[in-house]
Protein backbone atom coordinates (compact mmCIF):
# COMPACT_ATOMS: atom_id res chain seq x y z
CA UNK A 1 0.00 0.00 0.00
CA UNK A 2 2.53 2.75 1.12
CA UNK A 3 5.69 1.63 -0.15
CA UNK A 4 7.25 4.93 -0.55
CA UNK A 5 6.76 7.37 2.65
CA UNK A 6 8.25 10.99 2.23
CA UNK A 7 8.61 13.28 5.52
CA UNK A 8 9.88 16.29 4.77
CA UNK A 9 11.72 18.07 8.18
CA UNK A 10 13.00 21.90 7.98
CA UNK A 11 15.25 21.40 11.10
CA UNK A 12 13.43 22.13 13.31
CA UNK A 13 11.61 20.28 16.16
CA UNK A 14 8.19 20.86 15.17
CA UNK A 15 8.88 19.59 11.83
CA UNK A 16 10.16 16.13 13.67
CA UNK A 17 7.31 15.79 15.63
CA UNK A 18 5.88 13.96 12.65
CA UNK A 19 9.10 11.06 12.43
CA UNK A 20 7.04 8.74 15.06
CA UNK A 21 4.43 8.60 12.88
CA UNK A 22 6.58 8.08 9.87
CA UNK A 23 8.61 5.69 11.83
CA UNK A 24 5.73 3.83 13.09
CA UNK A 25 3.97 2.94 9.63
CA UNK A 26 7.54 2.14 7.97
CA UNK A 27 7.68 -0.86 10.61
CA UNK A 28 4.22 -1.89 10.39
CA UNK A 29 3.64 -1.43 6.67
CA UNK A 30 7.51 -2.18 5.93
CA UNK A 31 7.72 0.78 3.51
CA UNK A 32 10.55 2.81 2.46
CA UNK A 33 11.20 6.18 4.55
CA UNK A 34 12.33 9.41 2.97
CA UNK A 35 13.53 12.57 4.88
CA UNK A 36 13.82 14.96 2.84
CA UNK A 37 15.11 18.63 3.36
CA UNK A 38 14.37 21.59 0.96
CA UNK A 39 17.41 24.38 1.29
CA UNK A 40 16.43 27.55 0.35
CA UNK A 41 18.06 31.17 -0.20
CA UNK A 42 16.54 32.26 3.72
CA UNK A 43 19.01 29.49 5.08
CA UNK A 44 22.49 31.34 4.30
CA UNK A 45 25.26 30.44 6.48
CA UNK A 46 23.24 27.86 7.69
CA UNK A 47 23.45 25.81 4.44
CA UNK A 48 25.86 23.54 4.74
CA UNK A 49 24.98 22.02 8.20
CA UNK A 50 21.46 20.75 6.76
CA UNK A 51 23.24 17.92 5.02
CA UNK A 52 24.71 16.98 8.52
CA UNK A 53 21.59 17.51 10.03
CA UNK A 54 19.87 14.80 7.88
CA UNK A 55 22.94 12.38 8.28
CA UNK A 56 22.06 12.51 12.20
CA UNK A 57 18.45 12.28 11.87
CA UNK A 58 18.36 9.21 9.60
CA UNK A 59 20.75 7.53 11.63
CA UNK A 60 19.05 8.48 15.13
CA UNK A 61 15.59 6.95 12.70
CA UNK A 62 17.66 3.67 11.83
CA UNK A 63 18.46 2.90 15.38
CA UNK A 64 14.57 3.40 16.21
CA UNK A 65 13.31 1.53 13.66
CA UNK A 66 15.91 -1.43 14.36
CA UNK A 67 15.09 -0.99 18.23
CA UNK A 68 11.26 -1.16 17.68
CA UNK A 69 9.47 -4.20 19.08
CA UNK A 70 7.02 -4.23 16.37
CA UNK A 71 9.15 -5.12 13.69
CA UNK A 72 9.55 -8.31 12.51
CA UNK A 73 12.36 -10.98 13.20
CA UNK A 74 14.78 -10.69 10.28
CA UNK A 75 12.91 -7.52 8.85
CA UNK A 76 14.21 -4.68 7.82
CA UNK A 77 13.42 -0.85 6.58
CA UNK A 78 15.02 1.27 4.06
CA UNK A 79 15.74 4.75 5.40
CA UNK A 80 17.08 7.36 3.26
CA UNK A 81 18.06 11.60 3.02
CA UNK A 82 17.36 13.66 0.30
CA UNK A 83 18.56 17.33 0.19
CA UNK A 84 17.07 19.53 -2.53
CA UNK A 85 17.80 23.20 -3.42
CA UNK A 86 20.33 25.53 -2.75
CA UNK A 87 21.57 28.59 -0.66
CA UNK A 88 22.20 30.06 -3.91
CA UNK A 89 18.44 29.77 -5.77
CA UNK A 90 15.19 30.77 -4.68
CA UNK A 91 13.38 27.59 -4.09
CA UNK A 92 9.95 26.70 -3.60
CA UNK A 93 9.49 24.10 -1.01
CA UNK A 94 6.07 23.16 -1.47
CA UNK A 95 6.99 22.62 -5.37
CA UNK A 96 10.03 20.87 -4.34
CA UNK A 97 7.88 18.26 -2.04
CA UNK A 98 5.42 17.80 -4.26
CA UNK A 99 7.21 17.57 -6.97
CA UNK A 100 9.66 15.04 -5.24
CA UNK A 101 6.96 13.43 -4.19
CA UNK A 102 5.48 12.55 -8.17
CA UNK A 103 8.62 11.77 -9.91
CA UNK A 104 9.79 9.57 -6.91
CA UNK A 105 6.40 7.76 -6.82
CA UNK A 106 6.21 8.62 -3.37
CA UNK A 107 2.92 7.13 -1.92
CA UNK A 108 2.26 8.63 1.33
CA UNK A 109 3.62 12.37 3.00
CA UNK A 110 3.59 12.65 6.64
CA UNK A 111 4.56 15.95 7.77
CA UNK A 112 3.79 18.30 10.67
CA UNK A 113 1.42 21.46 10.64
CA UNK A 114 0.89 24.64 11.85
CA UNK A 115 2.56 27.58 13.43
CA UNK A 116 6.01 28.93 12.23
CA UNK A 117 9.44 27.93 12.35
CA UNK A 118 11.54 30.79 12.54
CA UNK A 119 12.30 33.27 9.79
CA UNK A 120 15.40 31.83 8.44
CA UNK A 121 13.29 28.31 7.85
CA UNK A 122 9.64 27.42 5.82
CA UNK A 123 6.70 28.72 6.79
CA UNK A 124 5.47 25.17 7.87
CA UNK A 125 2.09 25.94 8.27
CA UNK A 126 1.60 27.27 4.71
CA UNK A 127 3.90 24.49 3.41
CA UNK A 128 2.03 21.47 5.13
CA UNK A 129 -1.08 23.38 3.84
CA UNK A 130 -0.09 23.97 0.01
CA UNK A 131 1.67 20.34 0.30
CA UNK A 132 -2.04 19.00 1.34
CA UNK A 133 -3.64 20.60 -1.52
CA UNK A 134 -1.71 19.82 -4.34
CA UNK A 135 -0.05 16.27 -3.34
CA UNK A 136 -1.76 13.61 -5.83
CA UNK A 137 -0.47 10.49 -2.95
CA UNK A 138 -2.22 10.57 0.27
CA UNK A 139 -0.71 12.89 3.20
CA UNK A 140 -0.77 12.14 6.81
CA UNK A 141 -0.53 15.87 8.68
CA UNK A 142 0.35 16.17 12.64
CA UNK A 143 -0.84 18.70 14.55
CA UNK A 144 1.45 20.87 16.55
CA UNK A 145 1.11 19.33 20.13
CA UNK A 146 0.32 15.84 19.01
CA UNK A 147 1.71 12.94 21.60
CA UNK A 148 4.66 15.15 22.75
CA UNK A 149 5.68 11.81 24.41
CA UNK A 150 6.97 11.23 21.06
CA UNK A 151 5.25 8.01 20.95
CA UNK A 152 2.53 7.92 17.43
CA UNK A 153 -0.38 5.81 18.44
CA UNK A 154 -2.59 5.16 15.60
CA UNK A 155 -4.80 2.81 17.73
CA UNK A 156 -8.42 4.64 16.87
CA UNK A 157 -9.48 5.75 13.44
CA UNK A 158 -12.04 8.14 12.84
CA UNK A 159 -13.22 7.60 9.12
CA UNK A 160 -15.15 10.37 7.68
CA UNK A 161 -17.90 9.46 4.94
CA UNK A 162 -20.53 11.51 2.68
CA UNK A 163 -22.28 8.45 1.09
CA UNK A 164 -20.66 9.60 -2.35
CA UNK A 165 -17.94 7.55 -4.53
CA UNK A 166 -15.27 9.66 -3.86
CA UNK A 167 -15.55 10.04 -0.29
CA UNK A 168 -15.29 6.23 -0.37
CA UNK A 169 -11.86 6.12 -1.78
CA UNK A 170 -10.15 6.30 1.41
CA UNK A 171 -11.94 2.63 2.82
CA UNK A 172 -9.40 0.31 1.15
CA UNK A 173 -6.36 2.61 2.89
CA UNK A 174 -8.61 1.99 6.19
CA UNK A 175 -9.37 -1.66 5.58
CA UNK A 176 -5.42 -2.22 4.78
CA UNK A 177 -4.47 0.20 7.86
CA UNK A 178 -6.68 -1.69 10.25
CA UNK A 179 -5.31 -4.90 9.66
CA UNK A 180 -1.37 -3.80 9.80
CA UNK A 181 -1.75 -1.23 13.28
CA UNK A 182 -4.69 -3.55 14.63
CA UNK A 183 -6.74 -0.28 15.04
CA UNK A 184 -10.00 0.12 15.62
CA UNK A 185 -12.43 2.05 13.48
CA UNK A 186 -15.11 4.83 13.83
CA UNK A 187 -16.51 5.59 10.66
CA UNK A 188 -18.86 9.06 10.71
CA UNK A 189 -21.21 10.33 8.15
CA UNK A 190 -22.91 13.38 8.47
CA UNK A 191 -26.26 14.19 6.84
CA UNK A 192 -26.22 18.15 6.16
CA UNK A 193 -29.21 20.05 7.83
CA UNK A 194 -31.75 21.45 5.65
CA UNK A 195 -33.31 24.91 5.39
CA UNK A 196 -36.42 26.38 4.67
CA UNK A 197 -36.16 29.30 2.85
CA UNK A 198 -38.27 32.64 2.88
CA UNK A 199 -38.49 35.89 1.23
CA UNK A 200 -39.29 38.94 3.15
CA UNK A 201 -40.33 42.39 2.10
CA UNK A 202 -38.78 45.21 2.17
CA UNK A 203 -38.99 47.04 5.26
CA UNK A 204 -38.87 43.97 7.63
CA UNK A 205 -34.96 43.65 7.47
CA UNK A 206 -32.43 45.37 9.97
CA UNK A 207 -31.70 47.74 7.54
CA UNK A 208 -35.56 47.89 6.33
CA UNK A 209 -33.82 45.92 3.06
CA UNK A 210 -35.52 42.79 1.87
CA UNK A 211 -33.62 39.18 2.22
CA UNK A 212 -34.56 35.93 2.82
CA UNK A 213 -35.04 33.79 5.74
CA UNK A 214 -33.76 30.26 6.72
CA UNK A 215 -35.56 28.22 8.89
CA UNK A 216 -33.82 24.41 9.87
CA UNK A 217 -35.58 21.64 9.02
CA UNK A 218 -37.62 19.65 11.89
CA UNK A 219 -36.17 16.51 13.26
CA UNK A 220 -39.51 14.66 11.70
CA UNK A 221 -38.31 16.49 8.29
CA UNK A 222 -34.81 15.05 8.38
CA UNK A 223 -35.92 11.70 9.63
CA UNK A 224 -36.10 10.66 5.92
CA UNK A 225 -32.53 11.65 4.94
CA UNK A 226 -30.81 10.08 8.34
CA UNK A 227 -32.43 6.75 7.22
CA UNK A 228 -30.99 6.52 3.61
CA UNK A 229 -27.26 7.49 5.86
CA UNK A 230 -28.42 4.67 8.51
CA UNK A 231 -28.67 2.55 5.92
CA UNK A 232 -25.78 3.05 4.01
CA UNK A 233 -23.52 3.17 7.03
CA UNK A 234 -24.55 0.32 7.80
CA UNK A 235 -23.73 -1.79 4.69
CA UNK A 236 -20.41 -0.06 5.10
CA UNK A 237 -19.78 -1.27 8.25
CA UNK A 238 -20.91 -4.69 7.83
CA UNK A 239 -18.30 -5.32 4.59
CA UNK A 240 -15.12 -3.40 6.82
CA UNK A 241 -16.74 -6.24 9.50
CA UNK A 242 -16.63 -9.17 7.34
CA UNK A 243 -13.08 -8.65 6.46
CA UNK A 244 -11.56 -8.65 10.09
CA UNK A 245 -11.89 -4.69 10.49
CA UNK A 246 -12.81 -4.06 14.27
CA UNK A 247 -15.89 -0.99 13.58
CA UNK A 248 -18.62 0.61 14.62
CA UNK A 249 -20.71 3.70 12.88
CA UNK A 250 -22.25 7.26 13.71
CA UNK A 251 -24.58 9.47 12.02
CA UNK A 252 -25.44 12.76 12.72
CA UNK A 253 -27.27 15.95 11.40
CA UNK A 254 -25.58 19.44 11.12
CA UNK A 255 -22.81 21.35 9.43
CA UNK A 256 -20.34 18.28 8.28
CA UNK A 257 -17.08 20.39 9.23
CA UNK A 258 -18.27 21.50 12.73
CA UNK A 259 -19.70 17.83 13.91
CA UNK A 260 -16.66 16.29 12.12
CA UNK A 261 -14.77 18.12 14.75
CA UNK A 262 -17.16 17.60 17.51
CA UNK A 263 -16.44 14.23 16.95
CA UNK A 264 -12.89 14.79 17.02
CA UNK A 265 -13.32 15.93 20.50
CA UNK A 266 -15.70 13.21 21.62
CA UNK A 267 -14.41 10.34 20.63
CA UNK A 268 -10.53 11.63 20.58
CA UNK A 269 -9.27 8.92 18.40
CA UNK A 270 -5.47 8.58 17.20
CA UNK A 271 -6.24 9.87 13.34
CA UNK A 272 -8.73 11.17 11.24
CA UNK A 273 -9.07 9.84 7.91
CA UNK A 274 -11.11 11.15 4.87
CA UNK A 275 -11.18 11.00 1.44
CA UNK A 276 -10.63 15.17 -0.29
CA UNK A 277 -12.22 16.18 -3.48
CA UNK A 278 -14.15 18.91 -4.83
CA UNK A 279 -12.81 22.01 -6.84
CA UNK A 280 -12.58 25.52 -5.55
CA UNK A 281 -11.07 27.17 -8.89
CA UNK A 282 -7.52 27.71 -7.02
CA UNK A 283 -5.67 25.77 -10.07
CA UNK A 284 -2.98 23.78 -8.37
CA UNK A 285 -3.66 24.07 -4.80
CA UNK A 286 -7.06 23.17 -4.18
CA UNK A 287 -9.25 20.59 -2.17
CA UNK A 288 -12.54 19.89 -0.92
CA UNK A 289 -13.69 22.47 1.57
CA UNK A 290 -14.85 20.16 4.10
CA UNK A 291 -11.09 18.53 4.76
CA UNK A 292 -10.19 22.27 4.43
CA UNK A 293 -11.85 23.28 7.89
CA UNK A 294 -11.18 20.17 9.35
CA UNK A 295 -7.80 20.38 8.15
CA UNK A 296 -7.50 23.75 9.96
CA UNK A 297 -9.79 23.59 12.82
CA UNK A 298 -8.92 19.85 13.92
CA UNK A 299 -5.87 19.14 16.53
CA UNK A 300 -5.81 15.33 15.79
CA UNK A 301 -3.48 13.97 12.70
CA UNK A 302 -5.76 13.74 9.60
CA UNK A 303 -4.83 11.30 6.82
CA UNK A 304 -6.00 12.74 3.56
CA UNK A 305 -6.83 10.27 0.57
CA UNK A 306 -6.83 11.93 -3.06
CA UNK A 307 -9.79 9.95 -5.25
CA UNK A 308 -8.02 8.97 -8.93
CA UNK A 309 -10.09 8.86 -11.54
CA UNK A 310 -10.19 5.04 -13.32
Amino acid sequence: MYKKVLVPLDTSELSEIALPYAEELAVKLGSELVLLHVGTWADGPDAADHNIYLNKITAATEVKIKKSPALPPGATVKVRSVLLGSPAIITNPPEEIIDYADNEKVSLIVMATHGRTGISRWALGSTANKVARAAKCSILLIRCGAHPTGKARLEKLLVTLDGSKPSEAVLPYIEALAAKLKSRVTLLNVVELLYHVYPYSEGLGYYGSAGVVRVPYTDEEMQPAKDVAEKYMKDINEKLASKGVKTSYQTRIGSPAEEIIKAEEEIKPDMVAMSTHGHSGFGRFDHGSIADKVLHAGKTPLLLVRPHKA
